[in-house]
């Protein structure tokens, strides 16, 4: 299964093994047994809109899958810079779907992570939403929930990088990473050790931040997020000496090139001062 946008596009994903586990453990529900391998496959390449429409059909009827299908287009847009109304519209669908607690709470934590992406990318100014929808989310659940990490690693980013509140950000995040820890979650455990990375950097400690980084590049490999994987490595750039810092440089820019310029954001700033790092890839980490 692939998608095709043009000749420089090269992210295609193999038909999953039928008899192979289903790699986030989910049930996808009234979709097809292997649907949710298919899914991640196609994610994993940032075939977003591929992976939404084969959760289509099950949307309708599981607040689960509209969940899923809105997560998958909001990451879309943040790697992308586009598609917010389809984030948008799959969005309300999940919300108008949710009657559980724990799924209004999950769609909650979906509002206000659309709501920062677009602050972060300048789409529209959102904060307030943002951190409102964020606050629902975290009243909703308790402290031991599932959803718990995910939410806490979403406050961690709107008070890093759009309060400009790292002592808050760190904290959050450790606790994010302590959640994540505990479900062996390794694609989230990528983003808050990114994360906890990027805050070290800051405070002057580079051993940290080559520590972190590194251990984010090694568990986005394991986990097969291809698609994450280059602005794994030109962090981790960023705080090496060189020549290793030049050999992954240039392994992010080949993987950029090969995922049809995605992310956009890492392309442009590469385009601009050729090799600059963004933090922005680490606030996906989803829920597939």
């Amino acid at each position: 299964m692939s998608v095709n946008r043009g000749a420089s596009d090269q992210r295609t994903a193999p038909a999953p093994d039928p008899g192979g586990p289903d790699p986030d453990g989910s049930d996808p529900g009234a979709a097809a047994r292997d649907d949710g391998a298919t899914v991640w496959l196609l994610r994993s390449r940032g075939c977003w809109q591929a992976a939404a429409a084969l959760l289509e059909p099950s949307a309708a009827h599981s607040p689960e899958a509209a969940l899923e299908r809105a997560e998958l287009l909001i990451e879309r847009a943040l790697f992308e810079n586009q598609g917010w109304g389809e984030a948008e519209s799959a969005l309300r669908l999940a919300e108008a779907g949710a009657r559980a607690a724990a799924d209004r709470a999950a769609a909650a934590c979906a509002r206000g992570y659309l709501a920062y992406c677009a602050t972060l990318l300048q789409v529209h100014d959102r904060l307030d939403e943002a951190q409102m929808a964020l606050g629902r989310a975290s009243a909703m659940l308790p402290p031991d929930a599932p959803g718990r990490p995910l939410l806490d690693f979403r406050r961690g980013l709107v008070a890093e990088n759009l309060l400009k509140d790292p002592a808050s950000a760190r904290t959050a995040y450790r606790r994010a990473h302590a959640g994540a820890e505990q479900q062996r979650d390794d694609l989230l455990l990528s983003y808050t050790w990114r994360h906890l990375a990027s805050i070290a950097q800051q405070d002057g400690n580079l051993a940290g931040a080559r520590h972190g980084f590194a251990e984010s590049l090694r568990l986005r490999e394991l986990a097969g997020f291809a698609v994450g994987i280059a602005p794994a490595l030109a962090s981790l750039a960023a705080v090496s000496p060189s020549p290793e810092a030049v050999l992954l440089r240039a392994q992010a820019a080949r993987l950029v090139r090969t995922f049809g310029n995605v992310p956009v954001w890492l392309a442009e700033d590469r385009a601009q001062d050729g090799g600059a790092v963004d933090q922005r890839d680490g606030q996906a980490p989803g829920r597939a």
